[in-house]
């Protein structure tokens, strides 16, 4: 409880950050910073976002309520008390139980398939397998490196030449920036008919390892590395007139697709088994290791899905439009999780002020979701029967990742996955859910 009531500070400071971004959207003629921040997505409307997440709530609630159940009746069978009650900071640890005691899963076992350096040979994989394109490591001018972890790959393609290049930062540090991230450091741009501005990104992570030669990766940690290249990928083969529109320079609800489609690929055995060997005896990665690791991870998707539901609807109505200010946001998150969660709230926390998307996703968190619609659609339209073909690879690039921001996004979706991948909802525009219902099993 004490996690999810400090520190009291916080309070304020998101008062603070509520009414500053409220006074700038009327500022801007705009009737709340919801309006003035989804405006230019491809939402356009907070209505259109709040009726998808409220439609989407409705659509997990009996299976989110099932899984509540018995995630609760686990419990009482554990603490061998007929009638207690689930706390909200049980649900990561009963689950974590759930899983493991459903799926007998080893992390070190799961780890010695997942060495770093097989790692990075799966991104050569990807984009080998995918596009006809290599890694290279290349040297560094003096002073271009502000680590000597840092490495920098140029991504080359046998026709083409040279891609865009690449800057890996991968271990943690003291003083580093704490996330996992990818940073566009120089767009591309088309300089004369013959000549293009290649891109330049840097991908950042935190990978804890003593002996950097043999470290490992959970795969938690995999599915992080392969979202994040996913968004590098996005960056490095866009190609733009202005460097304005380059990569991931694109409307909020749509940057975070090409990150959520390859953590899926991080998923598939078919992927895997060409870099996830085992250290000893280079054996891949067995298919019954890999089939129990998707099974604990789908085994409470309506849970998973109702947080993040919450958690936008949250966001949307703390930077929404209000009768009165200041907003009591402990109130009003505290009624939000009643309606929109199986989870009690307990009087005296206010784990909301601790929820960091709120000031760098502040009334884009709902994004998440959007991608994650798309994402899964591409996957089961487009890669799911053959995840790695040459086919596969061009229709991605050809039809998706080749125009970054420079064209607009619902032309973008529509021309690659037909009309019924999105549709228009209350002066806006929403996705269809059912793939991600389905990856999902809804």
């Amino acid at each position: 409880m004490i996690g999810n009531s400090e520190p009291h500070e916080n309070i304020v400071v998101l008062d603070k950050l509520i009414d500053a971004r409220d006074e700038l959207a009327k500022t801007m003629g705009c009737k709340s910073y919801c309006d003035f921040a989804i405006r230019p997505n491809m939402a356009s409307s907070t209505d259109a976002v709040m009726s998808f997440l409220i439609d989407f709530s409705d659509t997990v609630r009996h299976k989110a309520d099932e899984e509540f159940k018995s995630i609760q009746d686990f419990k009482r069978r554990i603490c061998n008390e007929k009638s207690t009650d689930l706390e909200p900071w049980d649900e990561d640890y009963f689950i974590g139980m759930m899983r493991s005691s459903v799926h007998s899963l080893d992390v070190s076992v799961v780890a010695s398939y997942f060495p770093l350096s097989q790692c990075l040979k799966g991104l050569n994989v990807l984009v080998e397998s995918l596009f006809g394109a290599t890694f290279h490591q290349i040297p560094m001018g003096d002073g271009e490196s502000w680590h000597p972890d840092v490495i920098k790959l140029s991504l080359h393609h046998p026709d083409e030449g040279d891609l865009g290049f690449m800057y890996l930062d991968l271990y943690s540090r003291k003083g580093k920036y704490p996330g996992c991230a990818h940073f566009a450091i120089r767009g591309g741009r088309r300089l004369s008919d013959t000549n293009y501005q290649l891109p330049i990104i840097a991908l950042v992570c935190n990978f804890s390892s003593s002996n950097k030669v043999t470290a490992r990766l959970s795969h938690w940690d995999v599915e992080t590395l392969f979202h994040e290249f996913g968004h590098a990928l996005h960056s490095l083969l866009s190609r733009t007139e202005y460097q304005h529109f380059s990569g991931t320079r694109v409307a909020l609800d749509v940057a975070e697709t090409p990150s959520n489609l390859f953590e899926l690929y991080a998923w598939d055995y078919r992927v895997l088994r060409k870099f996830a060997l085992d250290e000893t005896t280079g054996d891949p990665i067995p298919e019954k290791l890999v089939k129990a690791l998707n099974a604990s991870r789908n085994m409470f998707p309506a849970t998973e899905l109702q947080r993040q539901i919450f958690y936008s609807i949250m966001d949307l109505t703390l930077f929404g439009e209000h009768a009165s200010k200041p907003i009591d946001t402990i109130s009003t998150v505290a009624n939000l999780k009643r309606k929109h969660t199986c989870w009690k709230y307990v009087e005296g926390t206010h784990w909301h002020t601790r929820f960091t998307h709120l000031i760098n996703y502040g009334a884009g968190y709902y994004s998440y979701l959007y991608a994650r619609c798309f994402a899964t659609t591409i996957w089961q339209e487009i890669c799911q029967d053959d995840p790695l073909s040459r086919s596969t690879g061009s229709a991605l690039r050809d039809k998706f990742l080749q125009y970054g921001g420079a064209k607009d996004p619902s032309a973008l979706l529509k021309d690659f996955l037909g009309d019924s991948i999105i549709r228009n909802s209350g002066g806006g525009i929403i996705p269809d859910t059912s793939s991600l219902c389905k990856e999902v099993g809804l």
